[in-house]
């Protein structure tokens, strides 16, 4: 039976994909903390995943409850680390709560450190608190859903436009191939950064505007290799074929070349997310990156180097992104070996 009904070249790269252990095991590694911070609700919040609380069951972790519905005196959403809370669920309601294993959320404040923020490692705080109180486990959590989401977005939306350009570059050559390598040569030439200073000080940033901004400058990274892989495809003898049978040029160009020129594509595309990843933390770095209170890893590096008496915050920022771009390189790595064509 074959593998996954591909095809015998397909095959063999995947093949030569799982033999390299170190591209095969950051694969599972990646999925298995991608998906995990998928459901960063479930693991780290501020309310109980389940209530039980005069027989009957809540998921205050789904859907919002009023402190009414639980014999309080107040139709406001409901505190459940509050001891009055607590007293009217498990004692006057006869009920429990069944909590996540980090029971806070990412902007959720600790009002019961014994030292003043950012506190060390304890019991209550794995990884500690930054200098607001806020559980940095918590944070890293969802700042890493946050960073892989706005890069594998990233990554997706500028491949689609640079193979788009890149192929009709490539295919039609001439004066299309020229203006547009003038035009890339321009463009790329632009400072990156200094326009999202510039327009960070009059527009507040957030996911979906720091995404377009980064989407205009983004998709040429692969422009050069599709325009490479189409200039040397279109006139090979399966595509002057192709022509001589009445095959138009979209046909030509998506059905017949294109699937040669994503072999050499693929293997960019872990490289460009770490690069998305890079660009999002050094720009909360900065300050010019995601709303303040957002959970960023580039802000608890800031945090980290404005508070050089709690190690603890640089060396989890430190090793959370080593891990992160190791295992995204080691993919990548992994991939340009599948797909090298002299194997």
């Amino acid at each position: 039976m074959r593998l996954f009904n591909l095809s015998p070249l397909n095959q063999r790269r995947f093949a030569r994909f799982k033999a390299n252990r170190r591209g095969w095991w950051s694969l599972h590694v990646f999925m298995l903390l991608f998906v995990l911070s998928l459901g960063a609700e479930l693991i780290a919040n501020d309310k109980p995943l389940l209530v039980k609380y005069q027989g009957e069951l809540y998921v205050p972790v789904f859907k919002r409850y009023a402190e009414t519905e639980f014999g309080g005196e107040f139709p406001i959403s409901a505190d459940y680390r509050s001891p009055y809370i607590r007293q009217l669920i498990e004692e006057q309601g006869n009920g429990w709560m069944l909590w996540p294993p980090i029971p806070y959320y990412y902007s959720s404040i600790n009002y019961d450190l014994q030292v003043p923020a950012p506190a060390p490692p304890s019991r209550d705080n794995w990884l500690g608190t930054d200098d607001q109180a806020r559980d940095v486990l918590a944070r890293v959590i969802y700042g890493f859903r946050i960073s892989v989401l706005f890069a594998l977005t990233l990554t997706i939306l500028s491949s689609i436009i640079g193979v788009v350009a890149g192929a009709i570059q490539g295919f039609y050559g001439g004066r299309i191939d020229l203006f547009g390598q003038r035009f890339i040569e321009i463009w790329s030439g632009l400072p990156v950064l200094y326009l999202l200073i510039i327009l960070a000080s009059f527009v507040q940033p957030n996911f979906w505007w720091l995404l377009g901004i980064m989407l205009l400058f983004s998709w040429m990274a692969l422009v050069d290799v599709v325009r490479a892989e189409f200039l040397r495809g279109r006139n090979l003898e399966y595509v002057r074929a192709a022509r001589a049978l009445g095959a138009g040029n979209r046909t030509i160009m998506f059905r017949h070349i294109l699937p040669n020129a994503m072999v050499a594509t693929l293997t960019f595309f872990p490289f460009i997310l770490t690069g998305g990843v890079i660009t999002l933390t050094s720009l909360d770095f900065l300050g010019f990156g995601l709303p303040p209170g957002s959970p960023s890893l580039g802000e608890l590096i800031a945090q980290g180097k404005s508070n050089l008496q709690a190690p603890w915050l640089g060396i989890t920022a430190f090793v959370v992104l080593s891990v992160m771009l190791s295992l995204l390189v080691f993919i990548g790595e992994a991939l340009r070996d599948a797909f090298d064509p002299r194997k």
